[in-house]
């Protein structure tokens, strides 16, 4: 017969997640053990393995759950707003209040994802893409000079840079808040994208080919 799983098991599962997540922000993958999992999550190891049967099992679950909850929470606001313009701003709106209190499983997501199996990767790399395309398709029509031309993906790239990264000097309750960085980060990129484009367009080609071959020939 199956082993019924208890009541509290879901609750227990993502405090294990969670836990586990802050040890492997601080200690890297490779320097945190089952038993300083389970320590800090005060149960037992055998516990822990009826949860996880290992530590990879536990990094592509912790990722997974992350990457989940940001697809949804930016989904659902991005569907509730109708002008593009204000849909960017919902969708970074939306990511910094998802990271609130997630920046150990932000972290591990940037530093741990490549430790996983190929195939593991592939399917939260898909859940990453999903993201990179809500934002995308946002900015493309909110910015019709610029379109789905060929600097759609670094600009969307440059704003998720800017979202991703604020962690290392955001502190709650300092200086701007959550909302009025994202309102912040979308203005700069929707006033600042025509512009950057025309300079782009005027900027001359001439000394980039004289450098490289400047260097070749050295």
């Amino acid at each position: 017969m199956a082993r019924t799983r208890a009541q509290d098991y879901e609750t227990k599962r993502l405090a294990i997640l969670h836990s586990s997540a802050k040890l492997f922000a601080q200690f890297g993958f490779s320097g945190t053990s089952i038993t300083m999992i389970a320590e800090a999550c005060g149960v037992s190891k055998a516990l822990l393995y009826h949860y996880y049967p290992d530590k990879e099992a536990l990094l592509y679950d912790i990722l997974h759950a992350h990457l989940e909850e940001l697809l949804e929470a930016v989904s659902r606001e991005a569907a509730a707003v109708e002008d593009p313009t204000e849909r960017v701003y919902a969708i970074a709106a939306a990511l910094l209040d998802a990271y609130r209190d997630a920046d150990a499983e932000h972290q591990v997501q940037i530093s741990n994802l490549k430790l996983l199996p190929a195939a593991r990767q592939e399917q939260l790399r898909d859940l990453e893409r999903s993201l990179v395309v809500l934002l995308s398709d946002a900015l493309a029509e909110a910015l019709p000079d610029i379109g789905r031309g060929p600097l759609l993906k670094p600009l969307t790239m440059s704003m998720f840079g800017m979202l991703n990264w604020h962690y290392l000097w955001f502190r709650e309750g300092k200086g701007l808040g959550r909302e009025e960085y994202a309102r912040m980060v979308t203005q700069l990129v929707l006033t600042g994208a025509p512009q950057a484009a025309h300079a782009l367009a005027d900027f001359p080609e001439a000394p980039k080919k004289a450098g490289r071959s400047a260097r070749r020939t050295a």
